[in-house]
């Protein structure tokens, strides 16, 4: 058994990488913010705000095996409309957050063997789309952040990220709010269906596994063919 964090595990991916986590006998520590989780007996469920000040993490036991950092946001909007506060509020969840969460994990992945983080980019990084701006420029950070942290703590902490195209998630719900967008986002991409948070979960879970160990500093593209094949 092993000890991982799922930060925003309430929803979404980090929800379905919880249950999966959970369903393979390891001991899981899920946060959520606004979003009460459906929660499962045995997993150990704490609030908070990743763009609070100061936040505890002393919940954690310590020794930790993985780490997940899954909040994020999709906010779309043309550049001349993107306003300094969104930008900041991009950026203090998608990357400034999950700085401040590794920094308070160190330690507890410092202390066994192996360890891995997985963060989360997007194809919209290696795929230029409109009204993509603000969103790409934050996971851009993020793939950065992913291949530095690689280097400065191998062999140590294994760090990856996954860049899924869109899936059917909460987070994408205003962009899959009808049976029509949901056909023509999946009719978009290669394999002609839209991503769903198993199929992200699973690939998390690979990577936070041994069977991963001799991966780090990857960019996993998980997006049903998008930046790879033209339709």
């Amino acid at each position: 058994m092993k000890n991982y964090l799922i930060v925003g595990g309430s929803s979404g991916i980090g929800a379905s990488l919880v249950e999966l986590l959970y369903k393979k006998g390891h001991q899981v520590f899920a946060t959520y913010n606004t979003t009460d989780p459906k929660k499962i007996e045995g997993v150990e469920y704490h609030q908070l705000d990743v763009t609070a000040e100061g936040f505890k993490l002393d919940f954690l036991p310590e020794q930790l095996d993985g780490l997940a950092y899954c909040p994020g946001r999709i906010k779309l909007l043309p550049f001349g409309r993107m306003k300094h506060q969104d930008i900041l509020e991009d950026y203090e969840v998608q990357t400034l957050g999950a700085i401040h969460v590794i920094q308070a994990c160190i330690p507890a992945l410092k202390a066994v063997e192996q360890s891995s983080v997985v963060l989360y980019s997007t194809v919209a990084v290696q795929q230029g789309f409109n009204f993509h701006a603000m969103v790409a420029s934050s996971k851009g950070a993020i793939e950065g952040l992913t291949r530095s942290l690689a280097a400065e703590f191998a062999p140590k902490i294994r760090f990856n990220a996954i860049a899924p195209s869109i899936t059917d998630t909460p987070l994408a719900a205003r962009l899959l709010s009808s049976d029509q967008k949901k056909e023509a986002n999946a009719e978009r991409h290669p394999l002609k269906r839209i991503g769903s948070s198993d199929d992200i979960a699973q690939m998390t879970h690979f990577l936070l596994s041994e069977e991963s160990s001799w991966m780090t500093a990857q960019i996993i593209a998980v997006d049903g063919g998008m930046s790879s094949i033209k339709g």
